[in-house]
């Protein structure tokens, strides 16, 4: 090899990385491109532009649709990194898009994931660890949608620090099950320390969200349908409180079930 053909290999080297991602979502761009937003475990939120991509001859457009894992190659940009090549991993979208409550349910978690990692911090291996297993769980059509929802929003946001207590009371201690959660206070409070505006769905229901937050699947599977729709109000509730605003892809999905 001669030396001026090792000098472009190195400088192309020193400007790309290789990632595997799971794609979040994406946004068309002028009349061909498409904007994808990955996950990834070592670069946390990329952002980066599929050139062509649209185009019925692109090899890329069918790799990078949302909820697909891919192996990408990435060039650095001056605004946005460009993706010059995308090799699947695991076909999740596919599986997913074929059933309308899985598509919806994945698109709440794909919006948290993206909220929580739009800053460039130490949690984004762990979160996407934990989309990964929730998406990987989804596609598998194992467990009821809702709960596995359920279960990554309060684990995600555990993530970030905001880990909710449903095992003892949060103002003094005192061992549960309670039978009353207060969303502000972050987690269960029993009868002596209950403030107003606490939810009162009952010990079942709180156990549930225990083990919604341990991955105890068992346990959760096993729930009654009044202890789960408790559940899932709770955990919408504590979503919003921590994210300061509703989950937009919310609003497409029934949380009675």
């Amino acid at each position: 090899m001669t030396t001026s053909v090792m000098s472009r290999n190195a400088s192309f080297a020193a400007r790309s990385y290789r990632t595997h991602g799971i794609v979040l979502r994406t946004y068309k761009l002028g009349e061909a491109d498409r904007i994808i937003v990955m996950l990834s475990p070592e670069y946390g939120q990329i952002r980066a532009v599929a050139k062509g991509v649209r185009r019925t001859s692109s090899k890329l457009g069918a790799t990078l649709e949302p909820f697909m894992l891919v192996d990408a190659q990435i060039v650095h940009g001056r605004t946005l990194d460009i993706i010059t090549q995308a090799q699947l991993q695991r076909p999740y979208g596919q599986l997913i898009a074929a059933d309308y409550t899985l598509f919806t349910t994945a698109n709440v978690m794909a919006e948290t994931a993206e909220r929580l990692t739009q800053t460039d911090d130490e949690s984004s291996a762990v979160q996407y660890r934990l989309f990964h297993g929730a998406l990987a769980a989804l596609s598998r059509n194992q467990h009821n949608p809702s709960r596995v929802l359920d279960s990554y929003l309060l684990r995600a946001l555990a993530a970030e620090g905001w880990a909710p207590n449903f095992s003892e009371c949060v103002k003094c201690g005192r061992p549960g099950p309670h039978a009353s959660v207060n969303i502000v206070l972050g987690g269960s409070v029993c009868v002596d320390c209950k403030p107003s505006g606490s939810l009162s769905p009952g010990p079942s229901a709180v156990m549930l969200l225990a083990a919604l937050l341990a991955g105890d699947w068992d346990l959760i599977d096993a729930a009654d349908m009044a202890d789960q729709r408790a559940a899932s109000g709770i955990v919408t509730g504590y979503v919003q409180w921590h994210l300061e605003r509703a989950l937009t892809s919310m609003r497409h999905i029934e949380r009675t079930t």
